[in-house]
Parts: C-alpha cells; sequence; structure tokens
C-alpha cells in the first residue's frame, strides 16, 4: 500500500504518473487534506470574525473541494494503473505531519508526493512538505518533481 498526497497540482499530478510508471499494479491511497476555515484564518494570523460566517457550510465547501480533488487523484491514479482508494483528512498541526499520521494510519509502504520546487530564500522561509515528510518518514519516500520544473533543471545542467 502507499500513499499519495494529493492537491490538484500539476506536480501532484506529475507523482500520480511517475507512481504508475513504477509502482504499477500496487494498491494506493490517495489523500487530500483539507483544512477548516477557522485554522485558515488564524494561521494567516488574522482574527476570525465573530458572527459573520456559517463556519459549518465553509468547511462543507472546503471538504466538498478536497472532495473532489480526491477524485480527480483517483481518476487518474486509476489511468496510471494503480488499484486507487480515497481518503481525506482535516490538516493536523502541518500538511507534513498529516501525511505522515495518515500513512501510519493506512500501514503504507511508501509514500509518494509532488514538490513544489522551491529553492534558495523561498524554500527557508516557506518550507517544504516534501522536505519534511522525507526528514521526518520511516518508509521510503518518492518526491516528484512537476514535467516544467524536470524540464528547467534539466536545461540548467546543459
Amino acid at each position: 500500500m502507499i500513499l499519495i498526497a494529493y492537491d490538484g497540482s500539476s506536480d501532484a499530478q506529475a507523482a500520480i504518473h511517475r507512481a504508475g510508471e513504477i509502482l504499477k499494479d500496487e494498491t494506493a491511497t490517495i489523500l487530500s487534506v483539507w483544512e477548516r476555515f477557522i485554522d485558515v484564518v488564524t494561521r494567516a494570523g488574522a482574527a476570525p470574525p465573530l458572527g459573520q460566517f456559517d463556519y459549518e457550510a465553509l468547511d462543507r465547501g472546503y471538504e466538498d473541494e478536497a472532495r473532489q480533488r480526491v477524485e480527480e487523484g483517483i481518476r487518474l491514479a486509476e489511468r496510471a494503473g494503480l488499484q486507487a482508494q480515497p481518503r481525506l483528512r482535516v490538516r493536523e498541526d502541518t500538511v507534513a505531519g498529516t501525511v505522515l499520521a495518515e500513512a501510519d494510519e493506512v500501514g503504507a509502504t511508501a509514500i509518494v508526493l509532488g514538490t513544489r520546487g522551491l529553492t534558495g530564500l523561498k524554500s527557508l522561509l516557506l518550507g517544504s512538505v516534501s522536505h519534511a515528510v522525507v526528514q521526518r518518514a520511516h518508509v521510503p519516500v518518492l518526491v516528484v518533481p512537476s514535467p516544467a520544473t524536470a524540464a528547467e533543471r534539466a536545461a540548467r545542467r546543459g
């Protein structure tokens, strides 16, 4: 069982495609992590607006978006030759921590995820989910760049 973290980005799409090439016929759990509205607001450093929002309705919207993402991930995984099952999870402390907790919960033997390709100061300031997962995982981790990022890196190498 492999766990593939999927956020809908081109990097995550590339990760599913590559996992299908390398791990064809494996069973994959496609994970989409979503965050509650109140957590989004407080993480941004803002005070949550009191009485102005139906938080439950907003959360249902976020969860619905995550459900649509995971369904897209399932379709991509099946096209890539993987047997796929969906998982939705509310973000815990960090996205990386949530991915790792889910990997433990499903008994994943490997984790696959895309990378945003952050470098330099941006990487230092923003951090990297893929880097944190690699540093903390106790199972193998495959980190896959998007085709555009891979092409850029290949061009720089000459």
